[in-house]
């Protein structure tokens, strides 16, 4: 199969109906899938062929899900990247999988043709609304190329303890699955409409939002330049939105700007479902009571497809739990203490592997058995809780940051003897990242100086904002920095601002 097919069916069934939006801008499912023919057309010009590579490095625009699914139409992988990356992070994907074709926004183009110096790969600029002129030489559209059940569809990028990012490669069945039991899920129907703010370069936006509203000729309403409350809330009531996806700091957000009663306004909600990190109980139920809609939680990261875990609308929820695991999956808490262990997953939904690197894969998956790195336990009636985290991952208002790649930047500075980054609790964002670091003797920085080096050098929404300079580490007898010992950051509960808005 090729998971470009739902697309076609979708195109098939429901032509006329629109099938995703962006203020004036609108695609119906016919339109969609003429243009991700074309698409595929395209990239047969620029040589591309079934296997290959594509990088696909767009925010939240209508081109995206066209240049997805002519990217699957032609029988490559797609390899979704964050438009904030730099030159060093963007360097890395484009060698690491031998990346034949990059297209990116033209805002990020010059960026992205930096990261792809030294290759041969080609960078096409997309801008928005810029597809009629992109695809005019090619009116013709591409058939769909054939692939097998276990073909590779996606590799969606991910960091590890290691600080290295690893692709976690993503089979079209896999995909495929997941994404048609998350629309069973949530009961979509053509007549929903979702609400797109989660990037759709990320995993949960990709398949729970784009490909799930596909697999029911749902429509998807986007959100840009950047989520912001009074906006989502005026596209809620104006797109007559029915399904609203999130991270706990949009609920957040949306929670704090409902300072009036705007239920008539969002009325039309009748399902949230919130991921990528836990939501505190009291945030849920403070939503649910401000808007009348049931917030459900669930569970799953970029090497399970992704999706694991669910509150199901047909069993009884519970607050706090990422419920149960979903069609197909299993889970197990692993040499539980105090009933406490690291989660593991098996199941259609587990990655192949991470792309070229067997050492990794053979480490994440054993005995068929995904070892998440996560911490959870499981209650009498089977519903599973994450506890903690494993790993020293840090998530930021929904996005992965890993302490070891901005600790390896932070140690390129000539005046940074060591260095260690953490997360601290943030009211909105759930966690900021914030560095310890001593400098060499007679080495000259201050923290800004530091805080802006990092900040030149990685996606805005990783550098740290809080730094402090101390004389040295807390060390064991071994000389490993001892994490769980450094203190002094308070946490943090700034409110959103223009530095913010703009940095992520």
């Amino acid at each position: 199969m090729n998971l470009n097919d739902f697309l076609t069916r979708a195109a098939h069934a429901h032509g006329d109906r629109p099938a995703v939006e962006l203020g004036d801008q609108r695609l119906t499912y016919a339109e969609l899938h003429a243009l991700a023919g074309r698409t595929a057309a395209l990239l047969a010009a620029h040589g591309v062929r079934p296997g290959d590579r594509v990088g696909l490095m767009l925010p939240n625009l209508p081109e995206f899900p066209v240049l997805y699914y002519g990217i699957l139409r032609a029988g490559a992988v797609v390899v979704p990247m964050n438009p904030l990356l730099r030159q060093r992070e963007i360097a890395h994907y484009v060698r690491d999988c031998g990346m034949t074709l990059l297209l990116a926004h033209q805002d990020t183009a010059d960026e992205a043709r930096r990261g792809a110096e030294g290759t041969a790969t080609p960078i096409v600029p997309v801008t928005p609304g810029s597809l009629p002129d992109l695809l005019a030489r090619h009116p013709g559209t591409e058939p769909a190329a054939a692939r097998r059940d276990d073909d590779l569809a996606v590799i969606l990028y991910t960091s590890g303890t290691t600080g290295v990012p690893k692709g976690a490669m993503l089979t079209h069945a896999g995909l495929a699955r997941n994404c048609e039991i998350t629309a069973r899920l949530l009961r979509l129907t053509p007549d929903d409409v979702v609400m797109g703010c989660l990037p759709l370069f990320h995993a949960f936006g990709q398949a729970c939002a784009m490909n799930a509203a596909v697999i029911a000729g749902a429509r998807l309403t986007l959100l840009l330049p950047r989520f912001h409350p009074r906006q989502a809330l005026r596209v809620i009531g104006d797109r007559k939105v029915t399904v609203f996806e999130g991270v706990p700091t949009m609920y957040a957000a949306l929670l704090a700007e409902h300072h009036v009663d705007r239920r008539g306004e969002t009325a039309s909600l009748r399902l949230c479902v919130s991921s990528g990190a836990s939501l505190p109980v009291e945030l849920l139920h403070g939503f649910e009571a401000a808007f009348g809609c049931s917030v459900l939680e669930g569970y799953g990261m970029s090497e399970t497809s992704p999706v694991v875990s669910f509150n199901h609308l047909d069993r009884p929820r519970r607050p706090g739990s990422v419920g149960t695991p979903i069609e197909g999956v299993e889970m197990r808490v692993l040499n539980p203490q105090d009933g406490v262990g690291e989660l593991c997953v098996r199941g259609h939904n587990v990655m192949a592997g991470y792309w070229g690197r067997p050492d990794a894969t053979a480490e994440t998956i054993v005995d068929g058995w995904l070892h998440t790195g996560d911490l959870a336990r499981m209650d009498a009636d089977g519903y599973f809780y994450i506890v903690d985290r494993k790993k020293d991952l840090i998530i930021r208002g929904g996005y992965n940051v890993y302490p070891r790649e901005i600790e390896e930047v932070l140690y390129e500075h000539p005046a940074v003897a060591e260095a260690a980054v953490i997360g601290v609790r943030h009211e909105l964002l759930g966690e900021e990242v914030a560095a310890v670091v001593a400098l060499r003797p007679g080495g000259r920085a201050d923290a800004e100086e530091l805080r802006q080096f990092v900040r030149e050098r990685v996606a805005p929404y990783k550098y740290p904002r809080e730094i402090r300079l101390v004389d040295a580490l807390p060390k064991g007898p071994t000389g490993k920095i001892l994490k769980r010992e450094i203190g002094g950051f308070q946490s943090v509960s700034t409110a959103p601002g223009p530095r913010r808005s703009r940095d992520g």
